[in-house]
């Protein structure tokens, strides 16, 4: 093969990754922002989010559309087809946390017109704080390929579901006792599912990242999860 056709061949592999790295980046800091949009009760912050999320939608839409070409023109094999794929399935994967993303703006927007209720805006933002965290671990481990990180985000998937089943002990603690805070507490209740979701997203790239670098299915039954009795 022509060295100049190969080189080429690289170069577009390493730009598609590259952008959905980059694509990354700007859901890391769409979620940053809808957590901190909820934490703070600030709606222009929350407004801020849902305006950005047709420019995720949209590099979504690019990394499958050169995937799908790169496959077509380039008929890629082995390592470079799973790098391909792999690319096209993340980029699904953050396009729906983006939108998860907006709709935890979204009910940001109605709890703001709401009256405070720090005690479980701090439950909310302790979760959020390790779904973020999550997030960032699996997106660090795509961009190093680092197969051992991407098992490590992988086997602590319960621990987002604890916290998520916790919260909702709470919220309906705070429901029962007090009536008039139905309305607010559904909203968190859907917030808080929105991150538990998001979680759920960073797991199923680990395991993406895992089939890109070692070429073999992590088994789903294994994957760890928390008796989900309230999801």
């Amino acid at each position: 093969m022509n060295e100049h056709i190969v080189r080429s061949y690289e170069d577009e592999l390493n730009a598609l990754t590259a952008e959905c790295a980059r694509m990354g980046g700007l859901t890391e800091a769409q979620v940053s922002d809808a957590l901190d949009a909820v934490v703070k009760r600030d709606r222009a912050l929350a407004e801020a989010v849902m305006g950005r999320d047709t420019r995720l939608d949209h590099l979504q839409a690019d990394i499958e559309r050169r995937s799908i070409r790169l496959i077509a023109l380039r008929q890629p094999m082995a390592n470079d087809l799973r790098r391909t794929v792999a690319a096209m399935k993340i980029a699904t994967n953050l396009e729906r946390v983006g939108d998860l993303a907006k709709n935890i703006a979204k009910r940001t927007i109605v709890l703001t017109e709401a009256e405070p209720m720090t005690p479980l805006t701090r439950s909310i933002e302790r979760m959020g704080r390790l779904v973020q965290g999550r997030l960032t671990s699996v997106l660090d481990a795509y961009t190093s390929s680092d197969v051992e990180r991407a098992i490590g985000v992988w086997s602590r998937d319960d621990e987002v579901d604890e916290h998520y089943n916790s919260l909702f002990r709470e919220l309906l603690t705070y429901m029962m006792g007090d009536p008039r805070t139905i309305t607010a507490c559904a909203h968190l209740l859907f917030v808080a599912k929105n991150l538990e979701r998001i979680g759920d997203h960073a797991t199923n790239i680990a395991e993406i990242i895992h089939y890109e670098i070692t070429g073999e299915e992590m088994i789903s039954a294994d994957r760890p999860k928390f008796d989900a009795l309230y999801s």
